[in-house]
């Protein structure tokens, strides 16, 4: 393309995967450190949305929760009013209690599970709808800081981690809260002296809960911060795979790849280690405490000062406690790996593209003219603002001209489209379309004005008609086809298979690069916007399609407004003017025939492609 726009470097060179990981490392040690779970914060109007599922998942909740200390109760009784009596009656009636409190527990848990499981896919469905659509409205200079594959790790990835959170984990962990509070109580109940014990063992299983949970949630962040640079690696790599085969990468990109995961995998072992060393203390605490406990309650059994179904009620209760405290460490890893997760998607979240819409947008007159003028427009790309792209630039286009820019590479040209389609802000000077400058203008409405066609085709995975289609979301099939027609595309769509319906895969790659630029004329023409973008729209043709595609061009181009970028010179002979730019300026303007006999700038460029 003319322009100088910027690009992410792809280094090729030893030391290029260490780099990587440094990379990862940095991005980790700029992240905010979070020791609390504010990040979580963020899906509260998300859970708010779900109050009804939440509220019966509760319900069901606390129904099952509460059977579990029933359970002790009836084995108590089982115990010393069944066995202890001799009764068989009597002991099939306690046996008959306890398989009906084991079916309400079964039917509560499967109710609990239903409601809780579908309050968690429709939260997560939510969370990455309206990320995915706030990515969308990110311009363009957010995507010069982070790649495309990390964006993507945080909308898969960290999602499925808040997935099983809000699907799974606050259930057990509420489960597991509501049984130690409850198991807690009856354990007073049953005996004081025996619970104020286990109590006292307390702070010795807190302190390591706390301490290595911490440490497991700041090792998590920033695992997940290196995996998700490796996978934009990844996606950088497999967007160019051609690239890559062709120049015979393939095991450097490999190498620089595996360090980035290696590297990910190293952290996430030392996580492991950290969990598995605090699920070992705190389990031998408890299980070690409760074991002393109960065997002061079996002296008192011996003693006479307790029954069997009292001591066996007091140790289910103890077990269940237990079993809670240790799930809830369990829990807690899983609810502080969500709550890194949830922090870098709260950073996408957080993000504002730097074009918005004015809240007191003024519309554009109707009907539409095409009229674009540009006032002494300055600009540099955020990435690289000391280096000037466009300076002091000016043109004014009329309604129906078609105008073409041509110049060296870098000399702006393509940042004169990008302006125009508000991808970027520019520091000074204005540009105006129809009369009304455009920062004044809704950015949607000012891009519903124009069609482009660009050097670099995008196509989508579908049918051609649905990506012609993708102009103008109401177009009928007829003027699918006429679009066709006039872009020279109509012959090679009806030799497809299935022809318009025919799916072309991932990005039409099964077309040829000519096959995809008549795709994209089409998409453009069906669109029927009053201005008209065209940066090198023959680029990938042959001689052949050339003349035929720059025939319909020039019948597009007569109905409406046409910016025109081209290298080959001879694609623009016929327009209106030719606008010569170097450096970011206007330095020449006027017919073929004029700046030729100007021998200025674009007699050199003339010479040089038509030679003498």
């Amino acid at each position: 393309m003319a322009d100088s726009s910027p690009q992410i470097e792809n280094t090729d060179r030893p030391g290029a995967g260490a780099e990587l990981i440094g990379d990862m490392r940095a991005t980790a040690a700029r992240r905010p450190k979070t020791r609390d779970l504010r990040p979580l914060m963020r899906l509260g109007p998300y859970l708010w949305r779900q109050r009804v599922n939440g509220l019966f998942m509760l319900l069901f909740l606390a129904l099952s929760s509460a059977t579990l200390p029933v359970m002790t109760f009836v084995a108590r009784e089982l115990i010393d009013k069944g066995f202890g009596s001799g009764n068989v009656e009597e002991l099939n009636r306690w046996f008959l209690v306890l398989g009906g409190v084991a079916l309400v527990m079964a039917l509560a848990t499967a109710l609990r599970y239903f409601f809780i499981t579908r309050m968690g896919e429709r939260i997560v469905a939510d969370l990455r709808e309206d990320v995915f659509g706030h990515i969308l409205k990110l311009d363009p200079g957010f995507f010069l800081k982070m790649r495309t594959g990390e964006v993507i790790s945080r909308l898969t990835a960290d999602i499925q981690i808040i997935e099983t959170l809000v699907a799974a984990s606050i259930s057990i962990a509420l489960r597991n809260l509501l049984s130690f509070v409850i198991g807690l109580a009856l354990m007073m109940v049953v005996s004081p002296k025996l619970t104020l014990m286990v109590l006292a063992m307390f702070p010795f299983i807190l302190v390591p809960l706390i301490t290595f949970g911490r440490q497991v949630g700041k090792v998590t962040r920033e695992t997940q911060d290196m995996f998700a640079r490796a996978v934009g690696f990844a996606g950088e790599s497999l967007d160019a795979l051609e690239t890559v085969q062709a120049f015979v990468r393939e095991r450097f990109t490999q190498n620089r790849f595996n360090d980035g995961v290696e590297a990910a995998y190293t952290k996430s072992v030392s996580r492991i280690v950290t969990r598995a060393t605090m699920t070992a203390m705190v389990i031998s605490l408890v299980f070690g405490g409760t074991s002393v406990v109960l065997w002061l309650g079996a002296q008192d059994v011996l003693n006479g000062k307790m029954s069997n179904g009292v001591l066996i009620q007091f140790v289910m209760l103890a077990i269940f406690t237990a079993g809670s405290v240790a799930n809830l460490n369990e829990t807690w890893a899983d609810v502080q790996k969500a709550a890194g997760a949830m922090l870098r998607i709260d950073e996408l979240l957080r993000s504002e593209p730097n074009i918005q819409a004015p809240k007191d947008a003024v519309a554009l007159p109707l009907p539409a003219r095409g009229e674009i003028a540009f006032d002494s427009v300055d600009f540099a790309y955020p990435s690289r603002p000391d280096t000037p792209v466009l300076d002091g630039f000016s043109l004014h286009i009329k309604p129906g001209e078609t105008v073409a820019l041509v110049g060296p590479s870098g000399a702006g040209k393509s940042t004169v489209f990008k302006l125009l389609l508000r991808y970027y802000e520019f520091e000074t000077g204005t540009i105006a379309l129809d009369g009304i400058d455009i920062r004044r203008a809704d950015p949607k409405a000012v891009r519903e004005r124009m069609a482009l066609v660009a050097q670099d085709t995008a196509l989508f995975s579908g049918s051609p008609a649905d990506n012609i289609r993708f102009g103008r979301e109401g177009a009928t099939d007829d003027e699918i086809r006429a679009a066709a027609t006039k872009a020279q595309a109509l012959d090679f769509i009806e030799a497809l298979p299935e022809g318009f319906d025919h799916p072309l895969g991932e990005r039409a790659r099964s077309l040829s690069g000519g096959q995809k630029q008549r795709l994209s004329i089409a998409r453009a023409l069906v669109r029927d916007a009053p201005v008209l973008l065209l940066d090198e729209a023959t680029s990938s043709l042959d001689a052949e399609n050339e003349r035929l595609v720059q025939a319909a061009l020039n019948e597009a181009m007569a109905e409406r407004t046409t910016l025109v970028i081209a290298h080959r010179l001879a694609t623009v002979l016929k327009a209106d003017r030719i606008v010569v730019m170097d450096h970011g300026r206007v330095v020449d303007s006027g017919t073929h025939e004029e700046l030729v006999a100007r021998d200025g700038l674009y007699a050199r460029l003339a010479a040089l492609q038509f030679g003498g």
